[in-house]
């Protein structure tokens, strides 16, 4: 008979999971930077041959790839024979959908070394990134070229989901013009041009989220309906749009700053436009989620740039400070998954000296 205080042997394995959860992540994260699945590719290797393309031990190399099957990354074919399964795919370069480079931000300690102060920053109430880099998140990867190059990297992986999903899910019809506010390198943007050639297109970042932006615009065959600006959007955004497109932007700031850019973006607006807000979308119950995942970004939010996931509830509030009611908000189809928030325009005329174009 179980004693009145003795754990579950099921609750104890499910904790162990959970305390293991970095190692694995960890793990997935070496597999990218090695390089193993396009090592791999679609062909069964045993360690030498692996060890041989990224240039390591065989030893050590058998005993990453060994894990890597035990996390379902890749399928043990045999004693030493090893290939991808579906989900090992994704870390391949060359793979539509790939997620090396997300596997690369999420496992650097760009992230990570905020999550070590998580406890403090709980019981302080500060931005753990700037009490640890003595700078904002942002400010931060301005002056470092590599580490800027894989966030921006990342976010172009983290947008694919959603850039093959949006364009037949959204009514693009009645619209002339979409300002993507921090559309980064123009996958998603860049989408929505190619399945609707009526449109024409802003792309607006900083001039490092813009960098890789004229070969991603060709690939789609869309640079010619596409004006690139760079600036700042805590400044100005890109006069005349009637759909000013954000994904993933305003979850990035606390409430102050991201009513700053949505203003900035109803400034800007032409009469009767549209917003688009793509967010993961918090359920005001955690029993209302399909995963953690919206609540562990709410933390990296917390730690890292100082921003915040919201509820409905929570966009409707800010929209409305910044001029826009929210007239619809939806759950994006997989492999997205991702909030949908459409608002209008319904605040204050643009004041005279309204932002245009930087």
């Amino acid at each position: 008979m179980t004693a009145p205080n003795s754990a579950d042997p099921e609750d104890r394995a499910a904790l162990v999971r959970l305390l293991m959860g970095g190692m694995a992540a960890s793990t997935v994260g070496a597999a990218a930077r090695l390089g193993i699945a396009d090592a791999l590719g679609g062909a069964e290797l045993d360690a030498a041959t692996v060890a041989e393309r990224i240039g390591a031990p065989e030893h050590t190399t058998a005993r990453l790839l060994r894990a890597l099957a035990a996390l379902g990354v890749l399928h043990e074919r045999g004693p030493d024979r090893y290939a991808l399964t579906s989900a090992g795919h994704l870390l391949r370069s060359d793979h539509e959908d790939s997620v090396r480079s997300l596997a690369h931000l999420y496992t650097d300690g760009l992230l990570l070394d905020s999550w070590q102060r998580l406890a403090d920053a709980v019981r302080k109430a500060d931005v753990a990134f700037e009490t640890l880099h003595g700078t904002p998140f942002f400010r931060h990867l301005q002056n470092r070229p590599e580490l800027s190059a894989m966030f921006n990297a990342a976010m172009a992986d983290a947008t694919r989901a959603t850039a093959r999903v949006l364009p037949d899910s959204y009514d693009f019809a009645p619209f002339t013009t979409v300002v993507d506010v921090g559309g980064g390198d123009g996958t998603l943007l860049g989408a929505v041009l190619a399945r609707h050639p009526h449109l024409r297109g802003v792309l607006f970042d900083t001039a490092d989220g813009l960098a890789r932006a004229g070969e991603v615009l060709e690939r789609t065959g869309t640079a010619d309906r596409c004006t690139r600006v760079s600036g700042d959007f805590f400044a100005r955004v890109p006069a005349g749009g009637d759909l000013y497109l954000l994904k993933s932007i305003v979850h990035d700031w606390d409430d102050e700053r991201a009513a700053v850019i949505l203003t900035r973006c109803q400034e800007a607006a032409s009469p009767g436009a549209r917003l688009l807000l793509i967010e993961p979308l918090l359920p005001d119950t955690v029993a209302g989620a399909p995963s953690p995942a919206p609540f562990l970004s709410d933390l990296n939010m917390m730690l890292n740039p100082g921003g915040r996931e919201r509820t409905r509830a929570d966009i409707d509030a800010l929209c409305a400070g910044a001029g826009f009611t929210v007239t619809g908000v939806r759950t994006l189809p997989p492999p997205s998954g991702q909030g949908l928030v459409e608002a209008v325009v319904t605040g204050p005329d643009r004041p005279t000296g309204a932002s245009g174009t930087p």
